[in-house]
């Protein structure tokens, strides 16, 4: 008995240890971008898109898992792996395509600032400035670790939306069978939303940050199966915010009548009917959402270039040391926030496409995932089980094969 309470307490100990990549990768997916999505998933389509969530979330797990080991077993960033093993042609590539897309989901998360302040009346032009400030000043300043515990402190305020979507008093008889049918329809709004929810959810950034960040904590096969513990749970808890702000905008908005949101501070404000903790609680989370992501969007970003590139990065080595990784964190700050003043430009249209992009993007970067786990030379016996390669491969089709779905009813509608 004794022996299993020290192991117990030895594995605890493990988890703690290397808890924060997974957790904070998975997490922080739930961005203004992800707010906006899932918002408009339930204003627009009610309860019907929570049947996504479950294949979502088996996905999630594999890819980041994925990513996880093959941080711990190579020591290596995916995007480093990339370019050694496929070439810097393909790893430019690829490099410049996440770094378009992210900065579009990096102009989300400054707007989501601008519109959470807003409801207190805070004006666009003092609390993005302060904010792409503060975002700043907390990497470039900072190390490894403190940064690490600011991120998962931020990860413990989403527990906002569970609780809002409780006050709401939905339908949860209606979200469950939801939840368990799945629903098709050749409908070029529905398959866009489909595929946003998937890029929304299963990030191709997330892919690289996760790998960075986990070599760069140290995580090695010997910490492997915590490591891995941490990254389920972070799925999970993702899985868990996208299915209770679902389940708030249907209650709350689309059940008055369905109709396209504005931006996620609209679907705020639509919870306020029904009371003003449920406002507040979702005001505050898409502020802390908003502020978590735009840390890390450009840093991931930063770290992929810079690893895929050949470049030194790392948030523990200072400016004179990483200047490429550093200057283009900030240049990723800088116009991530600048667009977002201009008046007029048409934000939250660019917001849900870059989410469809990223679906669009995702069977790309799971190829060379794929063909990278399976390589025996670089992960030995940690390459994939069969059930994962099918999972995965099953994913890059049907992902592909709506991506051709949308474009095809998109041109027949011209």
């Amino acid at each position: 008995m004794l022996t299993l309470l020290r192991r117990f307490r030895y594995r605890l100990a493990i988890f703690f240890a290397v808890l924060g990549p997974g957790f904070i990768t998975a997490v922080v997916d739930n961005d203004a971008g992800g707010l906006i999505t899932y918002s408009q998933a339930g204003a627009r389509w009610g309860y019907l898109p929570l049947w996504t969530l479950l294949p979502i979330t088996l996905v999630l797990i594999i890819t980041q898992e994925m990513c996880s080991r093959m941080g711990a077993v190579t020591g290596k960033g995916l995007s480093d792996l990339i370019r050694e093993e496929f070439g810097l042609r393909v790893t430019f590539l690829v490099m410049a395509l996440l770094v378009l897309v992210n900065l579009a989901n990096i102009m989300a998360n400054f707007a989501g600032i601008a519109s959470a302040l807003g409801l207190f009346q805070v004006p666009h032009w003092v609390s993005v400035p302060l904010g792409a400030l503060a975002v700043w000043v907390l990497v470039v300043k900072g190390n490894y670790a403190n940064v690490e515990k600011i991120f998962l402190f931020a990860c413990a305020v989403y527990v906002c939306y569970i609780i809002s979507g409780v006050l709401v008093e939905p339908n949860w008889k209606e979200a469950a069978i939801s939840s368990l049918r799945p629903t098709l329809m050749l409908d070029s709004a529905y398959i866009e939303m489909l595929i946003g929810m998937v890029g929304t959810t299963i990030a191709p950034w997330m892919q690289f940050y996760l790998q960075a960040a986990v070599v760069e904590k140290g995580v090695s096969t010997k910490e492997y199966a915590e490591s891995r513990l941490e990254v389920i749970a972070g799925c999970i808890m993702t899985v868990v915010i996208a299915f209770f702000i679902i389940v708030a905008c249907a209650g709350a908005i689309w059940k008055s009548g369905p109709r396209d949101i504005q931006d996620a501070a609209e679907a705020a404000m639509g919870l306020r009917p029904f009371g003003e903790y449920a406002f507040l609680l979702f005001a505050a989370g898409l502020f802390n959402a908003s502020l978590f992501a735009a840390c890390i969007l450009p840093l991931s970003t930063a770290f992929s270039v810079c690893e895929g590139l050949g470049f030194e990065s790392g948030v523990n080595k200072r400016f004179r040391e990483a200047p490429v990784f550093y200057w283009l964190y900030t240049l990723l700050i800088v116009v991530g926030a600048g667009v977002v003043l201009i008046p007029g430009f048409p934000l939250i249209r660019m917001i849900l496409l870059s989410q469809v992009i990223n679906g669009v993007l995702l069977p790309i970067v799971l190829i060379y995932m794929i063909l990278l786990i399976n390589n025996r030379n670089l992960m030995k016996e940690w390459v994939n089980s069969s059930f994962y390669n099918w999972v995965c491969w099953i994913t890059v089709v049907v992902m592909i094969g709506l991506s051709l779905a949308l474009m095809a009813i998109s041109l027949r509608g011209l």
